[in-house]
Protein backbone atom coordinates (compact mmCIF):
# COMPACT_ATOMS: atom_id res chain seq x y z
CA UNK A 1 0.00 0.00 0.00
CA UNK A 2 1.47 3.51 -0.94
CA UNK A 3 1.56 6.44 1.24
CA UNK A 4 -0.93 9.37 0.58
CA UNK A 5 -0.59 12.88 0.46
CA UNK A 6 -0.49 14.41 4.08
CA UNK A 7 1.38 11.55 5.12
CA UNK A 8 4.86 11.26 7.02
CA UNK A 9 7.41 10.38 4.61
CA UNK A 10 9.32 7.74 6.31
CA UNK A 11 12.96 8.41 7.22
CA UNK A 12 15.45 6.23 5.19
CA UNK A 13 19.87 6.33 6.04
CA UNK A 14 20.90 4.49 3.03
CA UNK A 15 24.45 4.51 1.14
CA UNK A 16 24.58 6.58 -1.64
CA UNK A 17 26.76 7.50 -5.10
CA UNK A 18 29.87 9.40 -4.32
CA UNK A 19 30.36 7.42 -1.26
CA UNK A 20 28.25 8.79 0.73
CA UNK A 21 25.05 8.35 3.46
CA UNK A 22 21.53 10.12 2.26
CA UNK A 23 18.54 10.34 4.74
CA UNK A 24 15.47 12.03 4.54
CA UNK A 25 15.85 13.84 8.12
CA UNK A 26 19.12 15.69 6.67
CA UNK A 27 17.19 17.63 4.36
CA UNK A 28 14.72 18.79 7.08
CA UNK A 29 13.45 22.62 5.98
CA UNK A 30 13.60 21.23 2.80
CA UNK A 31 11.82 20.05 0.01
CA UNK A 32 12.69 16.93 -1.38
CA UNK A 33 12.01 15.21 -4.26
CA UNK A 34 11.92 11.53 -4.01
CA UNK A 35 11.86 9.51 -7.29
CA UNK A 36 11.74 5.44 -7.69
CA UNK A 37 12.59 3.79 -10.75
CA UNK A 38 13.54 0.01 -12.02
CA UNK A 39 16.78 0.49 -13.14
CA UNK A 40 20.08 2.35 -13.54
CA UNK A 41 21.12 2.41 -17.12
CA UNK A 42 18.03 1.39 -18.76
CA UNK A 43 15.92 3.73 -21.43
CA UNK A 44 13.19 5.15 -19.38
CA UNK A 45 15.35 5.57 -15.86
CA UNK A 46 18.28 7.19 -17.86
CA UNK A 47 15.40 9.70 -19.72
CA UNK A 48 14.38 10.26 -16.17
CA UNK A 49 17.14 11.02 -14.49
CA UNK A 50 18.56 12.78 -17.34
CA UNK A 51 15.80 15.36 -17.13
CA UNK A 52 15.44 15.97 -13.68
CA UNK A 53 19.49 16.60 -13.87
CA UNK A 54 18.64 19.13 -16.26
CA UNK A 55 16.30 21.42 -14.33
CA UNK A 56 18.25 20.76 -11.21
CA UNK A 57 19.40 24.66 -11.26
CA UNK A 58 15.61 25.19 -11.01
CA UNK A 59 14.69 22.96 -8.51
CA UNK A 60 17.56 24.26 -6.34
CA UNK A 61 16.72 27.48 -6.80
CA UNK A 62 12.98 26.04 -5.67
CA UNK A 63 14.69 24.82 -2.70
CA UNK A 64 14.41 21.60 -3.65
CA UNK A 65 16.72 18.06 -3.78
CA UNK A 66 15.98 15.31 -6.27
CA UNK A 67 16.92 11.96 -4.72
CA UNK A 68 16.36 8.90 -6.87
CA UNK A 69 16.15 5.81 -5.45
CA UNK A 70 16.50 2.04 -6.83
CA UNK A 71 17.69 -1.24 -5.60
CA UNK A 72 20.96 -0.76 -7.86
CA UNK A 73 24.23 -1.23 -5.73
CA UNK A 74 26.35 1.99 -4.85
CA UNK A 75 28.73 0.55 -7.41
CA UNK A 76 26.25 0.94 -10.33
CA UNK A 77 24.73 4.39 -9.22
CA UNK A 78 28.55 5.51 -9.67
CA UNK A 79 28.94 4.38 -12.75
CA UNK A 80 25.36 6.01 -13.98
CA UNK A 81 25.94 9.02 -12.63
CA UNK A 82 29.49 9.34 -14.37
CA UNK A 83 28.02 8.29 -17.97
CA UNK A 84 25.60 9.93 -17.92
CA UNK A 85 27.01 13.20 -16.47
CA UNK A 86 23.76 12.88 -13.44
CA UNK A 87 23.38 16.16 -11.24
CA UNK A 88 20.89 14.07 -9.04
CA UNK A 89 21.14 12.18 -5.95
CA UNK A 90 21.14 8.56 -6.04
CA UNK A 91 20.16 6.23 -3.06
CA UNK A 92 20.72 2.75 -3.31
CA UNK A 93 18.12 0.57 -1.39
CA UNK A 94 19.59 -3.13 -2.36
CA UNK A 95 17.24 -4.47 -0.02
CA UNK A 96 14.53 -2.81 -0.58
CA UNK A 97 13.00 -1.99 2.75
CA UNK A 98 12.46 1.62 1.60
CA UNK A 99 10.85 0.86 -1.65
CA UNK A 100 8.34 -1.01 0.75
CA UNK A 101 7.96 1.45 3.19
CA UNK A 102 6.70 3.53 0.24
CA UNK A 103 4.38 0.99 -1.52
CA UNK A 104 5.99 0.79 -4.83
CA UNK A 105 7.66 -2.82 -4.84
CA UNK A 106 4.67 -3.61 -6.66
CA UNK A 107 3.32 -6.40 -8.99
CA UNK A 108 4.06 -5.96 -12.55
CA UNK A 109 2.93 -7.60 -15.85
CA UNK A 110 5.25 -7.81 -19.14
CA UNK A 111 4.09 -9.59 -22.07
CA UNK A 112 2.11 -12.20 -20.00
CA UNK A 113 4.73 -12.72 -17.56
CA UNK A 114 3.79 -11.27 -14.07
CA UNK A 115 6.86 -10.29 -11.70
CA UNK A 116 7.52 -8.45 -8.70
CA UNK A 117 9.30 -4.70 -9.26
CA UNK A 118 9.27 -1.22 -8.56
CA UNK A 119 6.59 1.05 -9.77
CA UNK A 120 7.87 4.18 -11.42
CA UNK A 121 6.76 6.59 -8.43
CA UNK A 122 7.55 10.31 -7.19
CA UNK A 123 7.07 12.16 -3.99
CA UNK A 124 6.98 15.56 -3.38
CA UNK A 125 7.85 15.98 0.20
CA UNK A 126 7.92 19.30 2.29
CA UNK A 127 10.27 20.60 4.72
CA UNK A 128 8.41 18.79 7.63
CA UNK A 129 8.87 15.32 5.77
CA UNK A 130 5.26 15.69 5.10
CA UNK A 131 4.25 13.93 1.67
CA UNK A 132 2.83 16.95 -0.95
CA UNK A 133 2.00 15.27 -3.94
CA UNK A 134 2.32 11.64 -5.32
CA UNK A 135 2.90 10.51 -8.77
CA UNK A 136 2.35 7.11 -9.40
CA UNK A 137 2.88 4.82 -12.97
CA UNK A 138 5.18 7.85 -13.80
CA UNK A 139 5.23 8.44 -17.36
CA UNK A 140 8.74 9.61 -18.47
CA UNK A 141 8.08 12.79 -21.41
CA UNK A 142 7.45 15.91 -19.16
CA UNK A 143 7.41 14.21 -15.66
CA UNK A 144 10.14 16.53 -14.50
CA UNK A 145 9.00 19.42 -15.81
CA UNK A 146 5.89 18.53 -14.10
CA UNK A 147 6.99 17.80 -10.70
CA UNK A 148 9.19 21.06 -10.62
CA UNK A 149 6.19 23.28 -11.22
CA UNK A 150 4.75 21.17 -8.23
CA UNK A 151 7.87 21.93 -6.02
CA UNK A 152 7.89 25.66 -7.03
CA UNK A 153 4.27 26.05 -5.73
CA UNK A 154 4.93 24.47 -2.86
Amino acid sequence: MSLDIGAKAPDFDLPAAGDKNLRLSDFKGQKVVLYFYPKDSTPGCTTEAKDFSALIGEFKAAGAVVIGMSKDSVTRHNNFIAKQDLKVELAADVDGEVIEKYGVWVEKKLYGRVYMGIERATFLIDGDGVIRQVWHKVKVKGHAEAVLEAAKAL
